[in-house]
């Protein structure tokens, strides 16, 4: 079921409600609103939302023995990436930031929250297709900064929603080594140097080693050991 609305604060916030309210959501139930008043990003942040762009929010329904963790990152992120993949001039100016955010010539596009109840995982996703926030803290783009045609809000949706269900097979079936293979074929290099900032505002230097099975980062450190991280905010160096 895919619902649009014309406006409301968050739909992140309004699938979580349903959910809480014991209503039956199904996996692929989408939620895309023309306007957000109070989107949020990880970490707490506010999500810009501009007419024009993409703002929305699906279910994914966790089968037997899956578990949410940084896992579902690389299907979400991927399933974004190649909706983008279609729409601009040079795909291979995207490139994939851990834990799911997109870049686009080293500017963020997109944006993903996931939340869990029970069961169930609500999945927000952000994309800038007309116009980019002004952020003090990065920088930001918009596919109308590279493309004189970007896509429409509804046609870009309708591929956002092929690619997240096909992708969400592909991580239910191909299995975790080539998941994690294909994420990192279109992140940012093993040796690149990073910092994380984790949710206690604790700041980690290292570089980037790849991916654990759990699809945590691996951090080496200046000592040469290498750190798991389950959660963080990533900037590269």
């Amino acid at each position: 079921m895919i619902r649009y609305i014309a406006q409301t604060g968050s739909t992140n916030a309004d699938l979580m409600a349903a959910l809480q309210a014991h209503q039956k959501l199904e996996e692929g139930h989408w939620l895309i609103a023309d306007r957000q008043t109070a989107g949020r990003g990880r970490q707490g942040r506010e999500w810009h939302g501009g007419a024009g762009n993409f703002m929305g929010s699906t279910i994914v329904t966790l089968q037997s023995g899956e578990y949410p963790g940084t896992w579902l990152n690389l299907p979400i992120s991927l399933a974004v990436r190649e909706t983008l993949a279609e729409f601009i001039p040079n795909a291979s100016d995207l490139m994939l930031k851990w834990p799911n955010d997109v870049l686009l010539g080293g500017a963020k596009i997109s944006g993903i929250l996931m939340e869990l109840f029970e069961f169930q995982v609500v999945v927000g996703i952000g994309v800038n297709l007309v116009i980019a926030p002004d952020l003090p803290d990065r920088a930001t783009v918009s596919v109308a900064d590279v493309s004189e045609e970007p896509p429409s809000r509804d046609s870009f949706a309708s591929r956002l929603i092929h690619h997240v269900a096909q992708e969400i097979g592909k991580w239910r079936t191909l299995g975790e080594p080539a998941m994690r293979a294909r994420w990192l074929g279109h992140a940012h290099p093993k040796g690149t140097q990073l910092a994380v900032h984790d949710e206690g505002g604790a700041i980690v230097e290292g570089t980037f080693e790849g991916l654990a099975p759990t699809g945590a980062l691996l951090l080496q450190m200046p000592d040469g050991s290498v750190r798991s991280v389950q959660a963080g905010d990533v900037v590269l160096g």
